[in-house]
């Protein structure tokens, strides 16, 4: 019976994360391309948008999607689109942010509000914003099923010695993660998993630190998936995604002690820390790599 509620729970947040990604999109419609397409000469403004329309559609993957087309249609260079990348990175960051406070009480206001606007508003952009609600609330739902199936496992020998192995191969922990996402294509289904499990004690910052430094890695795939029929210009754009995060994790991680220690400062609180931590390896790898950007260009 754990497993068939920590069963349904996963299945719930992929299905809330997908209603926030279709109607957040859909309400943005053309004025997100539009705006994508302008605010992208200059490397700051790039960013800056990148991050501003990640937050507002919740999908890092939607983004890399949107410039892998771009791209191929000769709309915007493949420099250009770099520095879009890094801004998308940190705007994804939001929804882990927004998970992280357990706002569990709040979801049935959002799946009722959402309901509202879904089945008594004619307009499309209400109907869209509606679907959105309605999927913070599922994901929100979805949480609080899967904390309540994960409680008793913290009386698991069994589940105690994979995660001890998990902690214990910081590697496998960053496979495991990059797998995982690529495979449910959300890294904050990823995330909201491990934060799931941290609410239980069921695993360490550090362990939640590998599986950010996974699902980051596994977020690229939806791009590298898209990109696969795309002229050159364009597979350059997922890849040069993918290099990013690679390259971002292995500078991470020499320094990984300091980096846990940095994060341990941000919050008492484990769950907000894994949230931090995924903002601050964002952040962080976005203002490392974005005067390097012409270098990447010539890299991919």
């Amino acid at each position: 019976m754990i497993y068939l509620n920590l069963f349904g729970g996963i299945l719930l947040l992929l299905y809330g994360i997908k209603m926030v990604n279709d109607g957040l999109q859909q309400a943005a419609g053309p004025k997100i391309r539009s705006l994508l397409h302008s605010l992208t000469s200059n490397r700051l403004t790039a960013v800056g948008t990148g991050a501003f329309i990640t937050g507002l559609i919740q999908s890092s993957s939607a983004t890399s999607v949107m410039l892998v087309g771009f791209v191929s249609a000769g709309l915007m260079s493949f420099r250009q689109s770099l520095a879009v990348i890094l801004g998308a990175d940190i705007g994804t960051t939001i929804t882990v942010q927004l998970i992280a406070f357990r706002v569990y009480d709040y979801a049935i206001i959002l799946i009722g509000t959402g309901l509202a606007f879904v089945l008594f508003t004619k307009r499309h952009l209400y109907r869209n914003i509606g679907s959105g609600l309605l999927g913070f609330g599922f994901v929100f739902l979805s949480l609080k099923l899967m904390s309540d199936a994960m409680a008793p496992l913290r009386d698991s020998d069994l589940f105690r010695q994979v995660l001890i192995a998990l902690v214990g191969t910081p590697f496998m922990g960053i496979l495991l993660a990059a797998a995982l996402t690529a495979l449910i294509q959300s890294s904050a289904a990823t995330l909201g998993i491990a934060l799931a499990l941290a609410v239980h004690g069921l695993i360490p910052l550090d362990a939640a630190i590998y599986i950010i430094f996974g699902a980051n890695i596994g977020t690229c795939s939806t791009a590298v998936l898209a990109s696969l029929r795309s002229p050159v210009e364009a597979r350059r754009v997922a890849w040069a995604h993918v290099l990013f995060k690679v390259a971002g994790v292995a500078l991470f991680l020499p320094f990984f002690p300091y980096f846990s220690s940095l994060v341990q400062l941000t919050a008492a609180d484990l769950s907000r820390q894994i949230a931090n931590a995924h903002t601050l390896f964002s952040v962080i790898i976005s203002l490392v790599f974005l005067p390097f950007t012409g270098f990447f260009a010539h890299l991919v």
